[in-house]
């Protein structure tokens, strides 16, 4: 499934429509700011908290982390796990902010 940008996921969060939203940054970061509605997995917890994820498999889940990388990580990991609409927010956090 591609990538999402910013500006497509602002405009899902304000109209109500967005998808289970997951941040695989550090706990520390997300307290620091965070998307309206996601859920702060970090990345290094990602392995052992999947089977929490599991009603997700078939439904699309935006992962996003500062800039990418991260998020890109955790993207290729559940895809690996099965779940077939994993999206990246592409910029992370950053761009979304920018937006």
């Amino acid at each position: 499934m591609t990538d999402i940008t910013a500006v497509e996921l602002k405009d899902r969060v304000a109209q109500g429509t967005a998808p289970v939203i997951i941040d695989v940054r550090e706990t520390w970061e997300n307290e620091e700011s965070r998307i309206e509605g996601s859920r702060n997995i970090p990345l290094g917890e990602l392995p052992s908290k999947v089977d929490e994820l599991e009603d997700l498999r078939d439904q699309e889940v935006i992962v996003h982390c500062k800039g990418g990388s991260r998020s890109a990580a955790a993207k290729a990991f559940l895809q690996q796990q099965g779940f077939s609409q994993v999206r990246n927010l592409i910029g992370g956090i950053q761009g979304y902010e920018k937006v």
